[in-house]
């Protein structure tokens, strides 16, 4: 029985980590489940990139995300009393499969876009964290 639910969202794509918190909400209700949302920011400070950044970029945008999830959770689910809040940095599928474990989900739900070329090359996020996960996966066409 699922007792815990995670759900990862990219918060780039605003309208569609609504509706997976939607759908996300609809599976933890119905198995009286905790709900935990993740998003996850790209970590460039270990990157050539990052040297163009003044210290403490990256822990601002991770606050200020922080702040975005919180609002688009309250949005998008009003009814729901208690939801866990976990932003991480780094790569996006190994940071997720972290989540997994630091918060005992035994459900992940994360969304996909109609695959290109590139996925098809590359693999996705999403398909990572279903080949990798320690859990059940459930993988959202959005």
């Amino acid at each position: 029985m699922t007792q815990h639910i995670l759900c990862s969202i990219d918060m780039t794509h605003m309208d569609e980590a609504r509706s997976l918190l939607k759908e996300a909400e609809k599976l933890a209700e119905f198995y009286g489940a905790a709900l935990s949302v993740a998003t996850v920011l790209l970590d460039y400070n270990s990157s050539w990139v990052g040297s163009f950044f003044k210290d403490g970029t990256l822990k601002e945008a991770a606050a200020a995300a922080n702040d975005a999830l919180h609002t688009l959770v309250r949005e998008a689910l009003p009814e729901r009393e208690q939801v866990q809040h976990i932003v991480k940095i780094g790569v996006v599928y190994e940071q997720v499969l972290e989540a997994i474990t630091e918060c005992g989900a035994d459900l992940v739900i994360v969304g996909a876009h109609k695959p290109d070329i590139a996925d098809k090359l590359l693999g996705p996020n999403s398909a990572r964290v279903a080949r990798l996960s320690p859990v059940s996966t459930l993988v959202l066409r959005m």
